[in-house]
């Protein structure tokens, strides 16, 4: 006669407090249900205190934290902290967008004396917990924290060899011409909300790589990941369930979209961008900070900031920028808790995650718009889906929070500013999150010479002095 032992593997995840995303906490709550964990999903807003509660009342063996947005790294700081103020041993999964290796090693896990792990994506979360499990537990262990600790020398050796000193870096701007600007005025000078728009012509600008990186099956761009060997026939799948729900979607009218967009005249001073009322330049109705790179630059580049592509102020030269707003639907979140409710996760989560894709799509399109007509910089320009993915246009539009402008603090004066709430119903989280969460709000530049950048590591002395120009206007 023989017994077979079960072993209950329970794991509790949760995105941290502030974050309302929960498209890759859900796929990883699923990957582990599929390998026999037992999943404890506190949801989204997590607040510490509840995540660490929750996991010692279920004495769970593992913890995942999710969160999209740079506030969420601070509460998984804040987790780890709190675990290791209660002397506890759980090992902990760090995963989402914003999160990476280098933070994790160096923000992370030198908080908490257990196991801290960086999860990539959600297909391999069942192999980081079994691999903790597992017999040769410590020598994953011990692997793990000699990576991390040559990750965190490299990480402070590089910033004392290539970080510049501020005032050397602002030394080494790109210079603004006025000639090269181009500088065009846009069609009008206000705040315009965009509310009645077809879906259909939003969906022809998705790009459906995204889709697929969001479920975990990251390699080849759409449509050469259906030739791939091992994710080809998954990703093949996916697709043609993401193009049912989409067209289920579309016919019935399941969501809303709508923007609201304004231009402002504009100078820039300093590393911030003022916003004026009018023409007359007198009175200043926002003003938005910016930080510069300050890692010295290969082959003599500037270290740029997004204020280099705005005529300064002192220069006398008229200058404008576009602000938008936009949600791919008010809707989504219910229509997703809908299918959850009947049972159907599957199906809440290709609602949220071609929500997400809609949103993307609405801001390709809005921008197109932009460059043609509403500030109508380039009126020739013809429609071709293919280079618009691509980015060959004039321009380009910076979203709060991401590489070139990652203070998310920011969206507080651009939804005063574009009065967000009242015109399009989105609203925001104590650390800025969006809600609902497939919105994005923004910048439009009109510089033929601005390109896609990330602002990448800086100075303490940056970071007081940009905190210092934001706190002296509040």
């Amino acid at each position: 006669k023989t017994t077979t032992l079960f072993i209950v593997v329970k794991s509790v995840i949760a995105t941290v407090k502030g974050d309302i995303h929960d498209i890759g906490k859900n796929i990883v709550g699923v990957v582990l249900a599929c390998n026999n964990f037992e999943v404890i999903d506190l949801g989204v807003m997590c607040p510490t205190e509840t995540i660490v509660d929750e996991a010692v009342k279920n004495n769970v063996d593992f913890i995942g934290l999710s969160g999209l947005i740079t506030p969420s790294l601070e509460e998984m700081q804040n987790v780890a902290a709190e675990l290791e103020r209660r002397h506890l041993n759980i090992p902990v999964l760090i995963g989402g967008a914003t999160t990476s290796k280098v933070h994790t090693a160096v923000k992370i896990a030198p908080l908490y004396s257990a196991p801290v792990v960086y999860v990539s994506d959600a297909s391999i979360n069942a192999s980081v917990c079994s691999a903790l499990l597992s017999s040769t537990r410590q020598t994953y262990i011990d692997e793990l924290n000699a990576e991390y600790e040559l990750i965190r020398r490299l990480y402070l050796n590089r910033q004392v060899n290539d970080m510049l000193p501020l005032e050397d870096a602002r030394a080494n701007k790109f210079r603004f011409n006025e000639q090269s600007a181009q500088i065009v005025v846009p069609q009008y000078l206000a705040n315009k909300p965009i509310t009645n728009v077809d879906l259909n012509e939003i969906v022809k600008f998705i790009d459906w790589s995204f889709l697929f990186d969001a479920w975990g099956l990251q390699g080849a761009p759409y449509p050469a990941i259906f030739d791939d060997a091992q994710k080809g026939e998954e990703a093949r799948k996916l697709f043609d369930d993401a193009q049912k729900m989409l067209q289920h979607i579309v016919d019935n009218q399941l969501i809303t979209p709508k923007a609201v967009l304004g231009f402002y005249p504009a100078n820039s001073v300093g590393d911030d961008i003022e916003l004026y009322v009018d023409e007359s330049r007198k009175q200043v109705v926002a003003k938005f900070y910016n930080y510069r790179q300050q890692l010295l630059r290969a082959n003599g580049n500037p270290n740029l900031c997004l204020s280099d592509f705005i005529a300064p102020k002192d220069s006398n030269v008229a200058d404008y920028i576009g602000c938008f707003a936009l949600t791919a639907g008010l809707e989504v979140p219910q229509l997703a808790q809908s299918y959850k409710k009947q049972g159907d996760d599957y199906s809440a989560m290709l609602v949220e995650t071609l929500a997400a894709r809609i949103a993307e799509a609405f801001t390709e399109k809005l921008h197109y718009d932009v460059r043609k007509q509403y500030w109508g910089y380039s009126p020739e320009e013809e429609l071709h889906i293919d280079a618009i993915l691509k980015t060959s246009y004039r321009g380009r539009r910076m979203a709060i929070g991401y590489a070139a402008c990652p203070d998310h603090s920011q969206k507080t004066q651009l939804f005063n500013l574009l009065e967000a709430t009242k015109e399009i119903g989105v609203k925001l989280t104590e650390t800025y999150m969006m809600v609902p969460v497939s919105s994005v709000c923004g910048f439009f530049f009109a510089h033929p010479e601005l390109q896609y950048f990330g602002v990448g590591e800086i100075s303490d002395e940056q970071e007081h002095d940009f905190q210092k120009r934001k706190h002296a206007q509040l």
